[in-house]
This record gives structure tokens, C-alpha cells and sequence, in this order.
């Protein structure tokens, strides 16, 4: 008989709501606790699971020897704090991405779960997002040959609701958005293209919303619901009291196979999606939109003059569940792991990869576009999270 999994979330509002897909008495999985410190989002999650233990300190939460394993949903300035603190109390933990908001943090995490023989698993659901899983099968198959670069440019229409009226838009609280908001891109990156960031340059700047003077007070919490009638960005309101992370940013990424890469993002784009594209030495390929059932894959590889259809297209069907299906899919993949030592499609080294890059590209563009190597992880350390993922 299958051992019964409990669990609890730190961070129970927002993203912390991730968790709720975990709970299926029926299957022996059972949410039976929410941390947060907002009485609005208890009050809902007791309302919800009725039988459960609440509180606004998250450290009573881990100290239910009862709970077997924890969701880390907080922002990501906490992420540090609250994974130590789990890892030290025992306990399995799925830590929402980014893993940490320095590469120091998250070099602590790996090393503290190593020394507990802690499970930890990071929150890329990306891996787990349809129109991606294609290009990869797809890229694996060499239908494109030998990869060699990996471009993406990502259309951030929602920028200036979701990340510059709270926290997001604080240096202190997420380092900035080529490390918040990018780690999704440049893990997708390193894994389409198989290697991982070794050197980095970027510019950018905060180009838009420092002009706009409309800002809620310290006291207030920002509303980074997305509305459409915000537009044009310039008409904005009530955005965070500090911004000083960029709105507007473009790194290269030389990888460890000799890969080269780039990366585009802009807070103020009218429209919203990802646009990746991978060159090999048979081809290329390339996603139009990316949202499961309305986004097409395209692969070029005939020599041709201008070609907007590609010689194969394939379409991208429709997918059950949040975010394009990849959130039941990654919570089911995170309980079987934590129940069944079922591999992964990511381990913690591969979540900290996305970090460093996304760091030290910030790192070099706040310096004038400086280049920047990456720190290495130790060898130890890569191969005893290398076991836990799934063989290709």
C-alpha cells in the first residue's frame, strides 16, 4: 500500500494556490496546511480545507512532523530563508522558480540539501508547457541537425501591471527582471539547446516607467492584476513606490557546448508570447504564439528565399489545466518524485544555471555591458542532483 503524503504551503495566496492541484484524498494526497501572512487568503484556504492547520508564521508549519513534504510559493526574496529552514525541518520541497534571487542563495540551498539527503525540486513549469515539450522532441530528433544558436524574444505586454506596481520592481527583492522574469527563458534556452551559460553580456535600462509619477504610497499593496484598459503603458497608475530594475533588456549567452544564445524582453510590448527560435546545421525551428491550441511550430530546412510557412508546420493542440497544462503536469511530476523517486525534468543544478545567467547578465549590464563568467558548480555537486533526473 502506498504511503499517504501530506503537505503544506508557505505562501498559500497567489502562486501558492499551485498547491491546491497537489490534493487528491482519492490518491492518498492530502493538503493539510497554509501559511501566509495575509488573514484574507487563510480565511479562503480554511474555507476551502476545512480540516487544515493556518497560520501567518511559517515556521509552525514545519514544525508538523506530520507533513512530508512543503510548497514554497513566497516571493522570491524569501525563497533563501524559506527553503533553508524547510530543508533543515526534513521535509521534501517543490520551490517555486527563481530558486533564489543570488547565486549564493541558491549554492546554499543545493549544499544544505544535499547534506540532509532533502528532496528539492524547482518550479519550472515551462518544461512541462506543451508548445516547449514539441520543439524539444523536435530538436532531439535532429530534425534541424547539430544545434549551434538559440534565439528568444519575449513580449512582456503585462509588465507594467504584474512586475512594476509591487515588489517585482525592487532591486532588493527580485535583483531585477533579467533574473526574475528571464529564468523561465534562459533555462528553456539551455535545455532546447542542451549546454549551459559559461559567459554573459547585456544591456538594457529602465526606459518607461520612471516617467510615470502615479505611485501608491509604502503602506498600500500594489494591484498587479493585468487589465486590458491600461494602455498605453504611459498611462499607467499606482506603480511601486521604488523601481529600479530595468524594463527593457537584451543579453548573449555563449553555452558550455559552444552554443550561443540571445535574449530579448520588454515590459511594454501591446501584445504577449514568447517567440523562440533554434538554428542547426540541417535547419531551423520556430514557434507563432505559444499557448496550446492556438500556436503552430514551424521547421525550415530546404534552402529556400522568404518561406512564412516553413517546409513541416506542426500545430500545437489544446491542453487541459493552468498555465497551457504544465501546472497539473509539473505538481504530478513533483508528488511522484517526492512518493515514488520518479525522475525529473530538471534538477536543482539546472534551476541554479537559469539563476547564475540571469545574474551575472544583470551584473554586466548595470556595468556598462561588461562580460561576465559564470561561476561553476563543483562536480560533486552536479552529480548528485544528476541522478535524479530522467535519462534521455
Amino acid at each position: 500500500m502506498r504511503k499517504k503524503l501530506k503537505i503544506g504551503v508557505i505562501g498559500a495566496g497567489g502562486r501558492g494556490r499551485l498547491a491546491q492541484l497537489a490534493h487528491k484524498p482519492d490518491q492518498g494526497v492530502e493538503l493539510v496546511a497554509g501559511v501566509d501572512i495575509r488573514q484574507d487568503i487563510l480565511k479562503d484556504f480554511k474555507e476551502k480545507f476545512p480540516e487544515s492547520f493556518v497560520s501567518t508564521n511559517y515556521r509552525e508549519l514545519l514544525e508538523i512532523k506530520e507533513i512530508d513534504a512543503v510548497f514554497i510559493t513566497t516571493p522570491d526574496f524569501l525563497h533563501e530563508e524559506h527553503a533553508l529552514a524547510a530543508i533543515e525541518s526534513g521535509k521534501a520541497i517543490y520551490l517555486e522558480k527563481p530558486m533564489a534571487i543570488t547565486i549564493d542563495g541558491c549554492d546554499k540551498i543545493l549544499k544544505k540539501a544535499k547534506e540532509k539527503n532533502v528532496k528539492i525540486y524547482v518550479g519550472h513549469n515551462m518544461r512541462h508547457f506543451l508548445t516547449i515539450t514539441m520543439m524539444k522532441h523536435l530538436i532531439d530528433s535532429g530534425i534541424i541537425g547539430e544545434v549551434k544558436a538559440g534565439w528568444c524574444r519575449h513580449f512582456v505586454a503585462y509588465g507594467g501591471d504584474a512586475y512594476f506596481k509591487d515588489w517585482h520592481a525592487e532591486r532588493s527583492k527580485s535583483t531585477g527582471l533579467l533574473l526574475q522574469k528571464a529564468a523561465h527563458d534562459i533555462d528553456v534556452l539551455h535545455w532546447l539547446c542542451g549546454g549551459y551559460s559559461k559567459r554573459v553580456v547585456a544591456l538594457g535600462g529602465l526606459t518607461l516607467y520612471d516617467r510615470i509619477k502615479d505611485r501608491h504610497s509604502f503602506q498600500k499593496r500594489g494591484d498587479a492584476s493585468f487589465r486590458i484598459e491600461n494602455w498605453p503603458p504611459l498611462t499607467q497608475k499606482q506603480l511601486n513606490p521604488v523601481i529600479d530594475v530595468e524594463d527593457l533588456s537584451m543579453m548573449l549567452m555563449e553555452l558550455d557546448n559552444g552554443v550561443f544564445c540571445s535574449y530579448q524582453q520588454c515590459h511594454y510590448t501591446p501584445d504577449a508570447w514568447r517567440n523562440y527560435t533554434i538554428i542547426g546545421t540541417h535547419g531551423r525551428i520556430e514557434n507563432f504564439g505559444d499557448v496550446p491550441g492556438d500556436a503552430a511550430i514551424k521547421v525550415w530546412h530546404r534552402r529556400c528565399g522568404y518561406n512564412p510557412y516553413g517546409d513541416i508546420q506542426h500545430y500545437v493542440p489544446p491542453a487541459t489545466g493552468s498555465h497551457g497544462g504544465a501546472d497539473p503536469s509539473i505538481v504530478d511530476e513533483f508528488i511522484k518524485f517526492v512518493r515514488d523517486d520518479a525522475p525529473v525534468r530538471i534538477s536543482p543544478v539546472e534551476a541554479r544555471n537559469s539563476v547564475a545567467a540571469g545574474y551575472m547578465a544583470t551584473i554586466s549590464l548595470r556595468n556598462g555591458g561588461e562580460p561576465k563568467d559564470i561561476p561553476a558548480v563543483s562536480q560533486e555537486i552536479i552529480d548528485y542532483y544528476k541522478r535524479f533526473l530522467v535519462k534521455n
